[in-house]
C-alpha cells in the first residue's frame, strides 16, 4: 500500500477543492477503496475524506421523500428510517457486517456502484435522485454499468432523494461470506406503477426487469409474474452460482418481494 496524504475537508466546497488539487481521491466509509488499495489495485497521492461533512449526513424528509446524505452510515440509515421507508431500513441493516454497516456510507455505496451491492437496487427501484456538488442525476441515468456511473472526475454525491412508495419490499439471496447479494430484488409499488430493480444478477450491474414492472403495475401480487422468465444471456455465472441459477432466483425474489410488501 503506497503512502498518501489525509485531509478531511469540513465543508463541500472544501472537498471540492481537494478533489481538484493534484491526485486526489474521494473517501466516504472506506470500506472498499482502503481494501483495494491494500491490494495495490488503487491509490492515491491524497485521499479526501468526506466523513467530517455535517451537511452530508442524516436522514430528513423534504421535497420529494426521504433526504439521505451521502456521508450517513448504513447503520443510520437502518435505524432512522425504520417507520418511514420500512424497506429501505432492512436493506441497510442487511448489508456486510457491524464494520461495514457503521463505517460504510450510502454516497460510497451508490459511487462505488459494486454489481453485487445493495443500495443501487434500493436507488434504482425508488426511482432515487442522485445529488451531487453540480447537479441532479435521476437513478435511471445515472448507473451505467458495471462499477460505471454518471459521475463526472472529481464530482461527489452529497446526499440522495429517495421517493416513499405505497409499499415496497427488498429481499436478497446472499452470498454468506461476504454477505454481498448473490442476487437481490427491491420492489416498490408507486401510485403510478411498480418498479423492480435487481442486483447482483447481471454483467451489466443493477438493472430494471420492466416485463414484470409491466406484470405487477396491472395485478400486484406473486401471481402476475409466474409466466414470466428472465433470459440468462447476460446473467452472471461463476462458483456461486450459474447464469441460469441466477436468471431464476431473480424470479423467485421478485414473487417473495411482492409477498412481503
Amino acid at each position: 500500500m503506497q503512502n498518501f496524504d489525509f485531509v478531511k475537508p469540513a465543508t463541500i466546497a472544501e472537498a471540492v477543492k481537494a478533489l481538484n488539487s493534484g491526485d486526489a481521491q474521494a473517501l466516504s466509509g472506506g470500506q472498499t477503496l482502503i481494501a483495494t488499495m491494500k491490494q495495490g489495485l488503487a491509490g492515491a497521492e491524497t485521499l479526501v475524506s468526506l466523513t467530517g461533512i455535517a451537511e452530508m449526513k442524516g436522514v430528513c424528509q423534504g421535497d420529494g421523500g426521504l433526504h439521505i446524505g451521502a456521508a450517513t452510515s448504513h447503520a443510520t440509515v437502518a435505524r432512522e428510517v425504520a417507520t418511514t421507508y420500512p424497506a429501505l431500513a432492512k436493506l441497510a441493516g442487511g448489508i456486510g457486517d457491524p464494520q461495514v454497516r457503521n463505517r460504510g456510507t450510502v454516497g460510497g455505496s451508490l459511487a462505488n456502484n459494486d454489481p453485487a451491492a445493495c443500495y443501487p437496487s434500493g436507488a434504482l427501484a425508488s426511482g432515487a435522485t442522485i445529488v451531487t456538488d453540480r447537479r441532479e442525476i435521476a437513478a435511471d441515468d445515472y448507473f451505467q454499468g458495471l462499477f460505471a456511473t454518471a459521475l463526472d472526475e472529481g464530482e461527489i454525491i452529497t446526499k440522495v432523494i429517495f421517493p416513499i412508495p405505497e409499499k415496497a419490499a427488498y429481499v436478497k439471496f446472499e452470498q454468506p461470506a461476504s454477505r454481498f447479494a448473490l442476487t437481490g430484488v427491491f420492489v416498490a409499488k408507486f401510485a403510478g406503477g411498480v418498479r423492480v430493480a435487481v442486483t447482483g444478477a447481471s454483467n451489466d450491474g443493477v438493472f430494471r426487469w420492466t416485463e414484470a414492472e409491466k406484470a405487477l403495475s396491472a395485478n400486484f401480487s406473486a401471481a402476475a409474474i409466474s409466466g414470466l422468465s428472465v433470459d440468462a444471456g447476460n446473467m452472471i455465472s461463476d462458483l456461486h452460482g450459474t447464469a441460469e441459477y441466477r436468471a431464476n432466483l431473480v424470479k423467485v425474489l421478485t414473487a417473495r418481494a411482492v409477498t412481503a410488501a
